[in-house]
């Protein structure tokens, strides 16, 4: 059994890792614009990329997919419960989308759900990145290729053979980004989205 405190200490290292703001600091490192002025105000890759350029844009997909990652790959070196390490993965998500550097706001969580799914199960989170950048190649929409890779998130780990408690993580994790996600849907029914290289 794994140790209550141990677990809790690492959801909360989760949390914050989570929260660290990729598309900010690094925008503000490189001299660009606070991407929560512009554009979609949103702190994530695909706002970051659109108005502070493709090098901010690229840094802050590795900074959140890195942080989700190092928070779900840890809790595989130190915790042997299955659904302890998918809290601990989870709590990286929910430190991004509502940020305590933010005041409880935060991205949409595709790059950051990417890598703790890459970090607890890397075959599913492969699987899961393909799924992104081939919707996102052929239809050009970012929120679209989120979408569609999240609503298969339950469907590849059910058919990479993950347990149940994994299926259960993942459905919850779709939820979320579908929900994070409403307006963008909006746009895409209504055919306003943006498209990748397209101003908001």
């Amino acid at each position: 059994m794994d140790s209550p405190w141990l677990i809790g200490i690492l959801i909360l290292f989760a949390y914050l890792l989570g929260s660290v703001p990729f598309g900010v600091v690094v925008s503000r490192l490189l001299g660009a614009v606070d991407p929560r002025t512009a554009g979609s105000k949103n702190v994530g890759f695909t706002n970051v990329l659109r108005v502070s350029g493709k090098k901010a844009g690229v840094l802050t997909l590795a900074g959140d997919i890195g942080k989700g990652w190092l928070a779900g790959w840890v809790a595989t070196l130190v915790l042997h419960q299955e659904a302890a390490i998918l809290w601990v993965a989870l709590a990286s998500i929910i430190g991004h989308l509502h940020s305590i550097f933010l005041g409880l706001k935060g991205g949409k969580g595709v790059a950051t759900a990417l890598g703790a799914a890459l970090g607890v199960a890397p075959w599913v989170g492969l699987t899961l990145m393909v799924l992104w950048i081939g919707a996102v190649f052929l239809w050009k929409y970012s929120s679209g290729g989120a979408l569609f890779a999240f609503g298969m998130f339950p469907i590849v780990a059910l058919l990479l053979h993950r347990s149940w408690t994994f299926i259960g993580f993942a459905c919850v994790v779709s939820v979320l980004i579908w929900i994070r996600h409403k307006d963008n849907l909006i746009r895409l029914w209504s055919g306003t989205e943006s498209r990748i290289g397209q101003s908001s």
